[in-house]
């Protein structure tokens, strides 16, 4: 299996996808007209530019395999390729969740065995 792709979401949009089996997307993704993931190197960018000490948070690993032709790599920020979902995400492709603590010094932790 190819390696899982990440969605940061708060704890209430996570309940929400759960009765209804998808994550229709943020605010900043229906604006945007898709879903950001991050790859897991772009996870500690993507927590400190979008959710610097936000509490309440769910990280949400994917399946990008079972994504299917929705999946686009594009460039973001710094010109850096990110997975974008022009769909919803259906909760069927996710891993595995966590909620994501926030240390002492602000910065969130990323749980074990996610190679940030």
């Amino acid at each position: 299996m190819a390696d899982p792709l990440y969605k940061i979401l708060t704890e209430a949009a996570f309940e929400e996808a759960g009765r209804t089996g998808q994550f229709a997307g943020s605010a900043d993704d229906i604006r945007d007209g898709f879903i950001h993931l991050s790859a897991a190197h772009q996870l500690e960018g993507t927590l400190a530019k979008h959710f610097a000490g936000q509490d309440g948070l769910v990280l949400v690993a994917v399946d990008a395999a079972r994504l299917g032709p929705h999946l686009k790599w594009e460039a973001s920020r710094r010109r850096a390729l990110f997975p974008h979902l022009y769909a919803a995400l259906d909760l069927s492709a996710v891993l595995w969740s966590e909620r994501l603590a926030i240390g002492e010094d602000g910065i969130h932790r990323l749980p074990e065995g996610v190679a940030a």
